[in-house]
Order: C-alpha cells, then structure tokens, then sequence
C-alpha cells in the first residue's frame, strides 16, 4: 500500500483516506516518550488494519476442482448468494477476461465462478493440446457441481463462443435441474438442441461470421428454433463475436441482456 504526502497529511492512493502527517511524525521521533506516541500508533495500525480488511473482501477467492474425466480446473469466485453463475469464456480469452462483467453480477447479488477451461491457465485434463477438440464440458459440469456443492440453490451458465458450445453441450449431458438457465453467446450446441435444457438466451450479433463467411446467426437461429421453451433470441447489431461485443457499442445492452435473464422470476 502506498501513501502520498500532501501540504496537510497523507493520503492513501487506494482507498483515498487522509492521515494526518503528525501521527506519522510523532511515531517516527525514538526520543518521545512511548507513552506520549502510542495512540498515535494505535491509530495508524487500526486504519492500516481496516484498509487490509477491506482489500481483502474486494479480492476475488482462488479454487480448484477434479473433473469427472481427470482433469483439475481453476476458477476466480467473485460475490456470495445462493444463486450461482458460471463464466465459461471463448477460445481467445481466459477465466480473467470476465472479470468485469463478474464483478456487475457479484453487484447484483450472483456468486460468479469464471474458470478457465483445460489447456488455459494452469487447468488441465484429456485433451488440453487441441481444447477446441476436447471434452470441455466436463469442465463446464465440474464448475456447476463445485457451485452446488458450496451451497447454490441454483446455478445459470454464461458461454461464449467456445465457451458457449461446451455449455450446451453440459446442459445436454447435465441431469434435470442442475443447470437452471444457459446464456449461449454466439455459440451453438454440438448435440441436438431439442435436448437443452432449462431456461435458454441466444445471443448473436447480426453480422458476426466465421473463419469461412458464413454468418453464424443462421446456423443459431435453427437451434433455437429446435430448442425447447422456456428460450429467447436477442439479436445485436454490429459484426462483433461472442465476448468481443462487450468492447464496443453493444456491450451495455448485452450486459443489461444477461442480467435481466438471469434475474427474470
């Protein structure tokens, strides 16, 4: 922590609380008297104290869990509540690159657990060479099961892109009532839609396409079409894929999206 002398005391250049300069004066003079320095002291250590205090709770907790096939994930868990979120994120990013949006959804009362998928971080299992080729949703399962077991009553996914496919494709394969919603973001399951289970929101940006210029709203459309109710379909403007919409001029709405989905009774 650092502090910065101004022209009437100090200030801390994280939290912004004033001390006055004489408490750090008189603690540092040996030939006061100790009795003459001590609550000065005091004071000092009691706000020290406090400012770790209140880092502490601002930090993110560090978690690891097995996955049913072998592997061990890591996670960032952000806020507390029983109703638990999972972020899985795409293949360009890592559990860090949701640290915003975890921390709006830790605001509004979600436990956030963003993990990063074999292959990425230090997480690893079967597979973690080629992740877009591996069983990631059992690192998805294993996010919804750590969630649980920890005390969720209920707990939604948030998948992008790669992320987004291995999320569907956990649902597929999760027993009923284990995920609660899916918000698949410019992803499509790799199993038949028609299995998804629980609440579903696509979410797609009208003119985001792949590598070969197909655009990716047709092929999400279809499924959503296949899949069955309760589900939604929003459609953004822009070209932007999957987590990169919350860089540019959609990314408030989609934030506003994900919330109202996963607040919605």
């Amino acid at each position: 922590m650092t502090f910065v002398r101004g022209t009437a005391g100090l200030t801390s250049d994280a939290v912004g609380i004033h001390i006055p300069w004489r408490v750090f004066q008189e603690s540092s003079q040996k030939s006061i008297p100790r009795w003459q320095y001590n609550r000065p002291m005091l004071t000092l250590r009691a706000v020290l104290a406090s400012l770790l205090l209140a880092g502490l709770a601002a930090a993110q907790e560090r978690v690891s869990f097995p996955t049913q096939d072998g592997g061990l994930i890591y996670a960032d868990i952000y806020g507390k509540g029983d109703h638990g979120v999972v972020l899985a994120h795409g293949g360009r990013f890592n559990k860090e690159s949701w640290e915003k949006q975890a921390r709006v959804l830790a605001k509004h009362g979600f436990r956030v657990l963003a993990f990063d998928f074999r292959g990425y971080g230090q997480s690893r299992g079967p597979g973690q060479s080629d992740p877009l080729s591996a069983p990631l949703h059992f690192d998805v399962l294993a996010a919804v099961h750590y969630l649980r077991k920890t005390g969720a009553k209920t707990v939604s996914v948030v998948g992008g892109s790669m992320g987004g496919g291995a999320a569907a494709d956990a649902s597929i394969q999760a027993q009923p009532g284990e995920i609660d919603r899916l918000v698949l973001l410019a992803a499509s399951a790799g199993g038949p839609p028609e299995k998804l289970k629980g609440r579903k929101l696509f979410i797609v940006s009208r003119d985001d396409t792949r590598g070969d210029g197909v655009v990716r709203l047709v092929k999400i459309r279809e499924q959503y079409e296949k899949a069955a109710e309760p589900k939604e379909l929003v459609i953004l403007e822009g070209s932007a894929h999957a987590q990169f919409i919350f860089q540019t001029d959609q990314g408030e709405r989609l934030m506003r999206e994900i919330l109202r989905f996963l607040s919605a009774p």
